[in-house]
């Protein structure tokens, strides 16, 4: 089978492998659509957060065929669809142990969640960036149709955001500076866009909410500016929740403005225990996210599907396919 493997830092190859073996509780998947993620770049680079050894194949946003069941497996069977969650207790699925860059591979049963009908390969490869997006509009206080929500950053995980958002009926202004961007915003029901850049900027916020300001705001930047902003732009007693990460990044802030604006403030990780919301959200709504989808290679181009990330800013999400297998 061919696999895209992590050999050394900076190394990459597209290598013929055996087809793994599974264990009784495994199962073994065809890798149908698999995205390729910032983190997936820190992996190449040498510096994930986690320990992990090379070599190792990536990819943990991905959708999958179940192709054979281990023994003790009676939940899915041969042909079925499935996604997999990435982070199972210390282990990071594409990480620490290989992913599913490669035409087939393995998961454990434990780790698989069944795609509807209604839910294409693409959009079950991007149920891992868009969770997180879900997530951060459980976290405001389940945001409804009577909240103007601001997005800061329209990345992968802020156009999820906006996605989640616009699907409950919320009204949705996106700061984005990209027009590339802000067009698939658009497209995923954001209503305003704001360049962060422009002098104006807040006054242009205030301008927008009638001086009231939006009443859930939603860092997906990850910048320490757009975070200090979000006190900045928030309306009285609105909710904030900050997705986007900055280790060790600086920006002053107007910290009084907590208080002084009885501001409910939170930091979340990733998307833990909701995936199972995040599918069914999917399918019973009319969210399409294949539009973040900016570019596909084959499974056998690869490296050149990593390359393409690496070398072209303009690129938002970067799929692997495997129609082959």
């Amino acid at each position: 089978m061919k696999a895209l493997q992590f050999i050394s830092p900076g190394v990459m190859a597209v290598n013929e492998l055996a087809i793994p073996n599974i264990a009784d509780d495994e199962v073994l998947l065809a890798s149908r659509s698999v995205g390729i993620c910032h983190s997936d770049i820190e992996l190449l680079e040498g510096r994930y957060i986690i320990p992990f050894e090379y070599p190792v194949i990536p990819g943990h946003e991905w959708s999958g065929q179940v192709i054979e069941v281990g023994k003790k497996v009676t939940k899915y069977e041969t042909g079925d669809r499935v996604v997999g969650e990435c982070v199972i207790g210390q282990e990071h699925f594409g990480f620490s142990i290989s992913g599913a860059m490669a035409e087939f591979f393995i998961a454990k049963a434990d780790w698989l969640h069944k795609l509807p009908d209604n839910v294409s390969y693409t959009q079950g490869a991007l149920v891992e960036p868009f969770s997180c997006g879900y997530y951060a509009t459980i976290r405001a206080d389940n945001m409804d149709a009577s909240d103007t929500v601001m997005v800061f950053g329209a990345g992968p995980i802020g156009l999820g955001v906006i996605a989640a958002s616009a699907a409950k009926g919320a009204r949705v202004i996106v700061v984005e500076p990209s027009p590339a961007r802000t067009k698939i915003a658009q497209g995923l029901g954001a209503e305003i866009i704001v360049d962060p850049t422009k002098s104006n900027f807040l006054q242009e916020v205030k301008d927008l909410t009638h001086g009231a300001g939006p009443t859930v705001v939603i860092d997906a930047s990850g910048k320490p500016q757009a975070m200090a902003n979000t006190l900045d732009v928030a309306g009285f007693r609105a909710r904030i929740v900050i997705i986007g990460i900055s280790i060790g990044g600086e920006a002053p802030a107007r910290l009084g403005q907590i208080q002084s604006k009885e501001l409910q403030v939170r930091g979340i990780i990733g998307s833990p225990g909701v995936w199972p919301e995040t599918i069914r959200f999917l399918s019973r709504t009319d969210v399409d996210l294949s539009s973040i989808v900016t570019s596909s290679f084959d499974i056998s181009q690869a490296d050149k599907a990593y390359q393409t990330v690496l070398n072209d800013k303009s690129q938002v999400k970067v799929h692997v396919t495997n129609k082959a297998s």
